[in-house]
Protein backbone atom coordinates (compact mmCIF):
# COMPACT_ATOMS: atom_id res chain seq x y z
CA UNK A 1 0.00 0.00 0.00
CA UNK A 2 2.84 2.38 0.85
CA UNK A 3 4.46 1.71 -2.54
CA UNK A 4 1.18 2.38 -4.34
CA UNK A 5 0.79 5.75 -2.59
CA UNK A 6 4.36 6.70 -3.52
CA UNK A 7 3.71 5.75 -7.15
CA UNK A 8 0.47 7.75 -7.23
CA UNK A 9 2.23 10.79 -5.78
CA UNK A 10 5.04 10.60 -8.35
CA UNK A 11 2.50 10.08 -11.14
CA UNK A 12 0.54 13.14 -9.99
CA UNK A 13 3.68 15.27 -9.71
CA UNK A 14 4.75 14.23 -13.21
CA UNK A 15 1.31 15.07 -14.61
CA UNK A 16 1.44 18.52 -13.04
CA UNK A 17 5.00 19.20 -14.20
CA UNK A 18 4.23 18.19 -17.79
CA UNK A 19 0.84 19.91 -17.97
CA UNK A 20 -0.04 22.96 -20.03
CA UNK A 21 -2.32 25.59 -18.40
CA UNK A 22 -5.48 24.02 -19.84
CA UNK A 23 -4.49 20.59 -18.55
CA UNK A 24 -3.73 22.05 -15.09
CA UNK A 25 -7.33 23.25 -14.86
CA UNK A 26 -8.52 19.77 -15.86
CA UNK A 27 -6.37 18.29 -13.08
CA UNK A 28 -7.89 20.72 -10.58
CA UNK A 29 -11.42 19.73 -11.62
CA UNK A 30 -10.47 16.06 -11.31
CA UNK A 31 -8.89 16.66 -7.90
CA UNK A 32 -11.93 18.51 -6.54
CA UNK A 33 -14.30 15.80 -7.79
CA UNK A 34 -12.11 13.09 -6.33
CA UNK A 35 -12.01 14.81 -2.92
CA UNK A 36 -15.79 15.26 -2.92
CA UNK A 37 -16.35 11.59 -3.75
CA UNK A 38 -13.90 10.54 -1.05
CA UNK A 39 -15.59 12.90 1.45
CA UNK A 40 -18.94 11.34 0.61
CA UNK A 41 -17.54 7.87 1.37
CA UNK A 42 -16.00 9.14 4.64
CA UNK A 43 -19.33 10.75 5.58
CA UNK A 44 -21.18 7.48 4.94
CA UNK A 45 -18.58 5.64 7.04
CA UNK A 46 -19.12 8.13 9.88
CA UNK A 47 -15.47 9.25 9.65
CA UNK A 48 -16.29 12.89 10.21
CA UNK A 49 -12.70 14.01 10.72
CA UNK A 50 -11.62 12.48 7.41
CA UNK A 51 -14.70 13.89 5.69
CA UNK A 52 -13.90 17.36 6.98
CA UNK A 53 -10.31 17.26 5.76
CA UNK A 54 -11.39 16.13 2.29
CA UNK A 55 -14.08 18.79 2.02
CA UNK A 56 -11.62 21.49 3.06
CA UNK A 57 -9.20 20.23 0.39
CA UNK A 58 -11.99 20.39 -2.23
CA UNK A 59 -12.75 23.97 -1.14
CA UNK A 60 -9.06 24.85 -1.49
CA UNK A 61 -8.97 23.36 -4.99
CA UNK A 62 -12.05 25.36 -6.01
CA UNK A 63 -10.26 28.42 -4.63
CA UNK A 64 -7.36 27.50 -6.91
CA UNK A 65 -9.74 27.36 -9.86
CA UNK A 66 -11.00 30.81 -8.91
CA UNK A 67 -7.40 32.11 -8.92
CA UNK A 68 -7.00 30.98 -12.54
CA UNK A 69 -9.88 33.16 -13.72
CA UNK A 70 -8.78 35.86 -16.18
CA UNK A 71 -11.31 38.68 -15.95
CA UNK A 72 -9.65 40.63 -18.78
CA UNK A 73 -9.97 37.85 -21.31
CA UNK A 74 -12.94 36.04 -19.78
CA UNK A 75 -15.19 39.00 -19.09
CA UNK A 76 -18.72 37.98 -18.12
CA UNK A 77 -17.90 34.27 -18.23
CA UNK A 78 -15.16 34.72 -15.63
CA UNK A 79 -17.55 36.72 -13.42
CA UNK A 80 -20.18 33.98 -13.67
CA UNK A 81 -17.64 31.28 -12.90
CA UNK A 82 -16.43 33.24 -9.89
CA UNK A 83 -20.01 33.36 -8.60
CA UNK A 84 -20.44 29.65 -9.23
CA UNK A 85 -17.18 28.81 -7.46
CA UNK A 86 -18.26 30.95 -4.52
CA UNK A 87 -21.57 29.08 -4.39
CA UNK A 88 -19.74 25.73 -4.54
CA UNK A 89 -17.45 26.71 -1.66
CA UNK A 90 -20.37 27.84 0.52
CA UNK A 91 -22.33 24.70 -0.33
CA UNK A 92 -19.36 22.51 0.62
CA UNK A 93 -19.04 24.35 3.95
CA UNK A 94 -22.72 23.66 4.55
CA UNK A 95 -22.34 20.01 3.54
CA UNK A 96 -19.50 19.69 6.02
CA UNK A 97 -21.39 21.36 8.86
CA UNK A 98 -24.61 19.39 8.31
CA UNK A 99 -23.13 16.10 7.00
CA UNK A 100 -25.32 16.57 3.94
CA UNK A 101 -24.54 14.12 1.14
CA UNK A 102 -27.05 15.84 -1.16
CA UNK A 103 -24.98 19.04 -0.97
CA UNK A 104 -21.85 17.10 -1.93
CA UNK A 105 -23.72 15.59 -4.87
CA UNK A 106 -24.95 19.04 -5.93
CA UNK A 107 -21.43 20.48 -6.02
CA UNK A 108 -20.09 17.40 -7.80
CA UNK A 109 -22.81 17.77 -10.43
CA UNK A 110 -21.97 21.44 -10.96
CA UNK A 111 -18.25 20.65 -11.22
CA UNK A 112 -18.96 17.87 -13.73
CA UNK A 113 -20.95 20.28 -15.91
CA UNK A 114 -18.21 22.93 -15.92
CA UNK A 115 -15.52 20.28 -16.44
CA UNK A 116 -17.38 18.86 -19.46
CA UNK A 117 -17.36 22.29 -21.06
CA UNK A 118 -13.69 22.75 -20.25
CA UNK A 119 -12.83 19.30 -21.61
CA UNK A 120 -14.84 20.09 -24.75
CA UNK A 121 -12.57 22.98 -25.73
CA UNK A 122 -9.34 20.99 -25.24
CA UNK A 123 -8.69 20.35 -28.95
CA UNK A 124 -9.28 24.01 -29.82
CA UNK A 125 -6.86 25.14 -27.08
CA UNK A 126 -4.17 22.70 -28.18
CA UNK A 127 -4.57 23.78 -31.82
CA UNK A 128 -4.24 27.46 -30.87
CA UNK A 129 -1.13 26.76 -28.81
CA UNK A 130 0.49 24.88 -31.70
CA UNK A 131 -0.32 27.73 -34.11
CA UNK A 132 1.62 30.21 -31.98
Amino acid sequence: MKGLKAYQQINTQTSITDADPHRLIQLLYNGALERINMAKARMQAKDFEGKGKLIIKAIEIIGGLRNFLDFEKGGELSARLEGLYDYMERTLFEANAKNDIAKLDEVASLLHAVKEGWDGIRNEVVAQAQAV
